[in-house]
């Protein structure tokens, strides 16, 4: 423990000269890093040091490491942000009610979309909606594409604020529920349901009623709980 405590201490000032880099575009996104050669020989680090570095930038998401290849330049955005912390939310799901919670912070979330789209969708925002709604309706009788048309319809509600947090952000609750959401009972008449509550959600936001939108996610989202909770129980 107290080598690699050491290694890590050694290797801050090469993590800092890195990523500073990489802000200011020295080192950019997709190209790889330098060789771990020539980066013992321009900070005058071991080789242990050089791999404990680039192994610090890569829980960073700064680099992606990739075995047998070179480390790769990754520019940080939101959605690097969030894959960052997915493995402390993947261990976080496991504790007592840590699916419900993820889920209630979602359903705040979307509930809040759902009214700021029915004031503030574009005609443009609401063709992408339309779009998105039908493909979920033709999808009802194959619940695998049923299971992508509905994140995309749900997606589509985090593009329309056009805040770049906000699409990374349903990224991520999509990847964190996937493993809950891919054992769920793969139905018809379930996919039914959701889809007539996309529906009612899109009719609400076409209609300009914020406080129908909002009644009409939460229904939607209530089931949805109440779904989970019948195939898992609690969770």
């Amino acid at each position: 423990m107290s080598n690699q405590n050491n290694a890590g201490r050694a290797a801050d000032p090469v993590v800092q000269a890195i990523e500073d880099r990489i802000h200011a575009g020295i080192l950019m996104d997709g190209h790889p890093l330098p060789p771990e050669r020539d980066l013992m020989e321009e900070f005058g680090v071991s080789r242990t040091v050089a791999r404990e570095a680039v192994r610090l930038l890569s829980s960073r998401g700064l680099v992606e490491a990739r075995p047998r290849f070179r480390p790769v330049v990754r520019k940080p955005g939101f959605d690097t942000a969030v894959d960052v912390v997915g493995g402390i939310v993947t261990h976080l799901l496991c504790q007592p009610d840590g699916v419900k919670n993820l889920f209630d912070s979602r359903a705040m979330i979307e509930i809040s979309l759902a009214r700021q789209a029915a004031t503030g969708a574009s005609k443009g925002d609401i063709a992408a909606l339309k779009g998105a709604l039908e493909n979920n309706g033709l999808a009802i009788e194959d619940s695998d594409l049923f299971y992508q048309t509905d994140k995309a319809f749900h997606e589509v509600l985090y593009q329309i604020p056009q805040n770049p947090v906000l699409p990374a952000i349903h990224k991520a609750y999509s990847t964190w529920l996937a493993p809950q959401w891919s054992r769920m009972p793969r139905l018809s008449k379930r996919n039914q349901e959701n889809f007539q509550a996309h529906t009612a959600i899109f009719e609400a936001i076409l209609m300009r009623d914020p406080d129908a939108a909002e009644a009409a996610m939460k229904s939607h989202l209530d089931a949805a709980w109440k779904q989970v909770r019948e195939t898992f129980g609690d969770i």
